[in-house]
């Protein structure tokens, strides 16, 4: 098994591989999935050194919780095992939240149990529930780490003066949010108040959702179907403007010789050791790409130049549909 470069989740003592592994498309999140695919993808980056694997139980509303447990099978000691709660199946209409402390119970028993596992290593609140204090949730989920069932808390989501008061509460160890060079606005502010409270930051989709690939040139590139069209970004208008973005990008990745999408993940990895980005993939071959970024290095003044390239703020487009970003960053 290869070892890769590690980094630490806050002042948990756990200690990951410096890329994770996102699950989410596992479940049919990004178009079909195939389990015995999938099954191949996670045994591929266990051999491969990684160490941090992220779930959630509104991941195919457990699929991907049984899935990942099934896959990790006797290697389960090898990894730090993230998943989440909160999100509630709303037939018909956009996901539920619940933050109250009964169900932060009933969640993580029903989570150990499609995990296969005694214990959950990171345990996130996916979304913030606005009717519930963070300090009753934070609570809860505090008791699960004095009972053995949890190992570290994070939340998912949550804006920066929701995170200070939930770390008064327990320690938070990871805040996960979206955070890529397209999508930046609240990551970066949030990233002021983990770094202060020593908390380190996950950065999910931090690929942009496959823009920051390289690997789509315009709007007719994709199918009638494609899950991505449902993001704003991906609107034809939003979509050209975003891609023209990437253009000075790609000359960077030229002159170091790689992939757009291994910069992308190399300069994140380069703002800093408590940043931790989980790129997904249903894909080994696009595993191995997204960990050859581990091998892309950029100084200071070359991670502040790309920063430069494409300023906050400067994507078209929202980075949810109008009903999710209501969920989302509160």
């Amino acid at each position: 098994m290869t070892t890769l470069p590690r980094r630490q989740l806050g002042a948990s003592g756990l200690s990951v591989s410096a890329l994770g592994l996102g699950c989410m498309s596992f479940s049919g999140a990004y178009g079909p999935s195939d389990d015995k695919a999938a099954t191949d993808v996670i045994h591929a980056a266990l051999d491969r050194g990684v160490t941090f694997f992220d779930s959630s139980d509104m991941y195919g509303w457990g699929h991907n919780e049984t899935l990942l447990g099934q896959a990790l099978g006797n290697r389960r000691s090898e990894i730090v095992l993230a998943t989440k709660f909160g999100q509630t199946r709303q037939e018909g209409g956009a996901n539920g939240v619940d933050g109250r402390p009964a169900y932060v119970k009933q969640a993580c028993e029903a989570s150990l149990k499609r995990l296969g596992t005694q214990v959950i290593d990171l345990y996130y609140q996916h979304r913030v529930d606005p009717d519930v204090p963070i300090e009753e949730t934070v609570g809860a989920m505090a008791e699960l780490v004095r009972e053995g069932k949890v190992r570290a808390l994070g939340l998912s989501e949550a804006r920066p003066e929701t995170i200070r008061r939930a770390h008064k509460v327990h320690k938070i160890a990871a805040v996960q949010l979206e955070f890529s060079l397209l999508y930046r606005v609240e990551a970066e502010e949030t990233l002021r108040t983990t770094r202060e409270l020593g908390i380190s930051f996950v950065a999910y989709s931090p690929l942009g959702r496959s823009l920051l690939t390289g690997k789509l040139a315009s709007a007719s590139d994709m199918k009638a179907d494609d899950p991505h069209r449902r993001h704003p970004r991906f609107a034809k208008d939003n979509l050209e403007r975003n891609l023209d973005l990437l253009l000075p990008l790609r000359t960077i990745a030229a002159k170091k010789g790689c992939t757009l999408g291994q910069l992308a993940i190399a300069w994140l990895l380069a703002r800093g050791p408590d940043i931790v980005p989980i790129p997904g993939t249903k894909r080994k071959e696009r595993l191995d790409e997204n960990l050859g970024a581990l091998s892309v290095r950029l100084s200071p003044r070359e991670a502040d130049e790309i920063s430069g390239l494409v300023a906050v703020g400067s994507a078209f487009g929202m980075r949810y549909p109008e009903a999710a970003m209501k969920a989302v960053y509160r």
